[in-house]
């Protein structure tokens, strides 16, 4: 038996490059990124006579969901990959050109060379969750920027008017979102117990737990903590090469950036109060570390925790290390 066909596909906002590998040959197309174009593209697999397909595309936010769901509910398996493997792995094979199509290439090569997580579909309350939560936070840094004009000396009083105003909706359109979130963990038990979990851990409140939920899909999902630090970007990252080459370690930052940014000011609560990061924030200050090392360790500690409250089902134990259950 031959093996599966292959599709690469760029996503932009408005249309879909593919790059399809089948029966050692290869056909591009463009389709709209739409349903209509989504259903068409199904279409001219059939026509193809396509049957086994490994479909690839990149993590581009809300533009590649839908087709990637499309192919899913067709049979095909469908892996969203992080652009960042995409674009090392054209560094490798010395790509110089760049466009849609042949960015479909590349992925389609990727696709087919490479040992993929296949994508299933994020369940509904979950996606729910992560696009109120995003718009909040959207709402929350237009209304910050309104602010801001406000304070900035404007003189006019019409403009002044017109900034008071919005922001008088801005707050408004905060307080029923903020309800609308609220209203969603009681419709969604599960998600509320996770929400009450994180909660006990000294330095995530309610919004920090909430964003958590809201950016990673399932704790769960994953083998063990480390793996959830790196999908945040917060593993360090070491660049060492013989004896010339000695920089230090950074974050690699390969990962979530809203996750990232939502880990910050915890961070730096938990810094003081939680007795499990203090200590180890105290030691990297004490060793002459920048603050911003302890700050990254003390994020990196936060995910741990929050794995481990999740993975067990029970609150924070400030103690656990004297009777581990979760592997760090």
């Amino acid at each position: 038996m031959t093996g599966p066909s292959i599709l690469g596909i760029d996503v932009s906002k408005d249309t879909l490059d593919v790059c399809l590998l089948h029966k050692e040959q290869t056909f591009q197309k463009r389709f709209g990124n739409r349903p209509g174009g989504h259903q068409e593209l199904l279409r001219w697999l059939r026509k193809q006579r396509v049957r086994r397909l490994r479909a690839c595309l990149e993590a581009t936010g809300l533009y590649g969901e839908e087709v990637a769901q499309a192919l899913y509910e067709a049979g095909y398996q469908v892996s969203v990959v992080n652009p960042v493997r995409i674009k090392k792995y054209a560094d490798s094979q010395l790509r110089r050109n760049k466009t849609d199509r042949l960015d479909a290439q590349v992925i389609a090569s990727f696709c087919a060379t490479q040992e993929l997580v296949w994508w299933t579909p994020p369940a509904p309350e979950w996606r729910e969750l992560r696009d109120l939560v995003r718009h909040l936070d959207d709402l929350m840094t237009m209304r910050q920027q309104e602010r801001n004009r406000r304070a900035s000396g404007i003189k006019s009083p019409a403009v002044i008017t017109v900034l008071e105003q919005h922001i008088t909706y801005l707050d408004d359109q905060i307080e029923q979102l903020t309800q609308l979130i609220h209203d969603h963990f009681d419709r969604h038990p599960d998600l509320k117990r996770q929400r009450d979990l994180l909660r006990t851990i000294p330095g995530i409140a309610d919004t920090t737990a909430t964003h958590l939920l809201a950016e990673v899909r399932d704790f769960l999902a994953f083998d063990n903590p480390r793996q959830v630090v790196a999908f945040a970007g917060l593993n360090p990252c070491l660049r060492e090469s013989g004896s010339s080459l000695r920089g230090k370690a950074r974050l690699s930052k390969t990962g979530s950036a809203a996750l990232r940014a939502a880990l910050y000011m915890p961070a730096l609560s938990a810094k003081h109060h939680n007795p499990l990061i203090r200590p180890l924030c105290e030691r990297i200050e004490q060793d002459g570390q920048p603050k911003m090392v302890a700050i990254g360790a003390a994020m990196r500690k936060l995910l741990h925790q929050a794995y481990g409250v999740l993975k067990t089902g029970t609150p924070f134990d400030p103690d656990y290390l004297s009777h581990p259950c979760v592997s760090s």
